[in-house]
């Protein structure tokens, strides 16, 4: 009795060991943001955010951000893209999604997020990455809704930083007036999936 038991235990075990081995390995969802500074790769988190992801990724495939700048940019705080073309004007993106901040991913330096209005459910195309950790803008923040993480820079945080770092003042836009616009529009020169 006890030899088949451990027989039976030896075999599962086995089993689960060959399953694991011959399993696809998981690939990690890479997208690309060829800049005017450089190159950043973003690893996005599916599991935790599909809506905000699948909602990024499509904005990402059908070429959306290619020509877009960043145009908000508070050093010590995020850089902010994904609606504005460098004339000012404003790139109108699909429906509003629902916001998915309580998932545990946090605001740190390096994350990606959704912007929106006071609204929580009004994100659309625009994104910000953080410079710093914004422990404030985590799930639940003081509006009780938070700014919804849907993944991380894991290549071109140096770019990041020079974006940061780049000048800003007014600019007009199709919204009147916008403050903290980098002086050198740094533009969203293409943006793509990364093959698997």
């Amino acid at each position: 009795m006890t030899v088949v038991v451990l027989f039976l235990f030896s075999s599962s075990m086995i089993i689960m060991a060959v399953d694991t081995f011959l399993r696809e390995p998981e690939v990690n969802e890479i997208a690309v943001l060829e800049t005017s500074l450089g190159v950043i790769e973003i690893e996005l988190d599916r599991g935790e955010v599909p809506v905000t992801v699948d909602n990024f990724v499509a904005y990402v495939e059908e070429g959306f951000y290619d020509g877009l700048v960043f145009h908000r940019v508070i050093e010590g705080f995020m850089i902010q893209g994904g609606g504005f073309q460098p004339d000012g004007t404003r790139r109108e993106g699909n429906d509003p999604i629902r916001n998915e901040a309580r998932n545990g991913l946090k605001n740190e330096r390096g994350a990606i997020a959704m912007a929106r209005t006071s609204d929580p459910d009004s994100a659309t195309s625009q994104f910000f990455i953080n410079t710093v950790d914004n422990r404030g803008l985590d799930y639940p923040n003081p509006d009780g809704y938070g700014y919804a993480v849907f993944g991380r820079v894991v290549e071109g945080m140096d770019v990041v930083d020079a974006i940061e770092s780049t000048p800003t003042g007014d600019r007009s836009t199709s919204f009147g007036v916008m403050s903290d616009w980098p002086v050198t529009d740094v533009v969203i020169v293409r943006a793509y999936m990364k093959e698997g």
